[in-house]
């Protein structure tokens, strides 16, 4: 403890060291595996309009385009996580950067619809390993004190991928709109930062947790002394090497655990939790976000420059979130933001029903979009992943936390799949109500089912849920 509140202290000295300006560069290069997943998923945002003539698209295959990449990213997810526990973390990254760069070629050059699912659903396939992977590894390679800080950096990338994606949709969209396939030119500026993200982990360590998990003590020591001032590098690989023989019997855990009453009930509140977070209709906006505004009533172009809007909003509101979980309890902030989302889905249907086609229901629409997504990223989004890496007990850590991502992608590929079919059957009013409905359901959940989380170690979190479960 006093090596940790000795670089707290000298932290403008620390700051000059060279340790620090490395562990800057990993954190850099690595959340580009990050940039990649919001970019991708976001970029579908703008080009699907454009798609729509080029490949003759019917409301049920663009929900297909779209929502093949969901569930490439929970097949993505799941794999990802086991392969970088056998090959390592670093390894794993340079592999999904490859995958990354072979996905987006493929849609970029899709002569037809078929072709471009199969091509989205392999890039689905690095999204949802980069989803597992590269938080696993920045946790693995900071420091105790600064973990929670450079891990949440890579949901900032996340959001200013999406960002990106909205920004160069709106500019390419605007200047080459009337050409053909100007689409693919959005899609394949997402190379760029694969090609990046390759090369800079050429030059990076791996997980020191990992090696010294294998008996790679040696080299785990040589990555410490990287990223750590030389009076902590040695004291903490000891600690490194019972973490990793703890996760080592970990391992046991699986679908055997399940048969104890009380962690049954605990994973049936992490699936909650996972669904809770997608049935918002948060990724029918981040998604779909131009084909809303322009049945509200912008142009296609003006959507596309408007629909920036909501990647501004979304990168500032996670600044707000990070900032606002260090300081107030999970399930107020969760709850909180629920009834803003669900205050904004409702005005959006009422509006969409009551205003008349034109500017004036166009930008109401659009305010209604950026507080619906100042609620959901600065509130939802983080809790949600931040209550699913505090729940588990040691032992199911690794399986609770992967089975409810596969849940939340796979609910994720459901909304994005369906979500054009409804709107052409009910509406955008009778869908985004249908939201709502769903969304009363997930506050019901939330406030009888959910624990609080904050200002308790993980094993005492673990006793108190042990017996609060166990009770029922």
């Amino acid at each position: 403890m006093s090596d940790v509140k000795d670089d707290a202290v000298a932290a403008p000295r620390a700051a000059r060291e060279p340790h620090r300006a490395r562990l800057k560069l990993i954190t850099v290069i690595a959340t580009f595996g990050g940039l990649l997943f919001g970019y991708d998923t976001g970029v579908i945002n703008g080009a699907l309009p454009y798609m729509r003539s080029d490949l003759g698209l019917t409301p049920f295959t663009e929900g297909l385009v779209t929502s093949s990449l969901l569930l490439g990213a929970a097949l993505g997810a799941v794999a990802g996580g086991r392969l970088s526990d056998r090959r390592g973390r670093r390894r794993t990254i340079l592999l999904l950067a490859v995958v990354f760069l072979a996905g987006t070629l493929g849609c970029t050059l899709a002569p037809a619809t078929a072709v471009m699912v199969g091509s989205r659903f392999v890039l689905g396939l690095a999204v949802g390993g980069a989803s597992v992977t590269v938080p696993t590894y920045l946790a693995e390679v900071s420091p105790a004190e600064r973990r929670g800080r450079l891990v949440t950096q890579n949901e900032l990338m996340i959001v200013t991928g999406q960002l990106l994606a909205f920004t160069f949709n709106a500019v390419i969209g605007n200047a080459f709109g009337e050409s053909g396939g100007v689409w693919r030119w959005m899609l394949v500026l997402a190379t760029l930062p694969a090609v990046v993200l390759w090369f800079g982990m050429l030059v990076l360590p791996e997980s020191p947790r990992w090696l010294a998990a294998r008996g790679r003590s040696g080299e785990a020591l040589a990555v410490l002394r990287q990223v750590r001032a030389a009076h902590r590098a040695e004291a903490e690989l000891a600690e490194v090497e019972q973490l990793a023989a703890a996760d080592e019997r970990s391992r046991s855990g699986g679908w055997a655990d399940l048969a104890t009453p009380w962690l049954r009930r605990l994973v049936g509140v992490g699936v909650g939790i996972a669904v809770v977070q997608q049935i918002t209709g948060v990724n029918s906006i981040m998604y779909y976000g131009t084909q809303i505004l322009t049945g509200a009533g912008f142009s296609a172009n003006g959507a596309l420059t408007a629909n920036i809007a909501n990647g501004v909003i979304s990168v500032l509101a996670t600044f707000a979130g990070i900032w606002l979980l260090g300081r107030r309890n999970r399930r107020p902030v969760l709850l909180a933001g629920q009834a803003g989302t669900l205050c904004a889905l409702l005005l959006i249907g009422i509006f969409s029903l009551v205003l008349p086609a034109g500017t004036g229901r166009a930008f109401v629409v659009l305010a209604l979009t950026v507080t619906f997504l100042a609620f959901q990223q600065g509130a939802i989004s983080p809790v949600t992943w931040l209550m699913l890496s505090e729940i588990f007990p040691l032992r199911l850590r690794g399986f609770g936390f992967g089975l409810c991502a596969l849940v939340l992608w796979l609910t994720n590929f459901a909304i994005g799949l369906l979500f054009p079919v409804l709107v052409d059957g009910m509406g955008i009013s009778g869908t985004f109500f249908l939201f709502v409905v769903l969304g009363l359901g997930a506050v019901a959940f939330v406030a009888k089912h959910v624990p609080e989380t904050r200002g308790r170690s993980l094993e005492t979190l673990e006793e108190e849920l042990r017996a609060r479960y166990s009770a029922r």
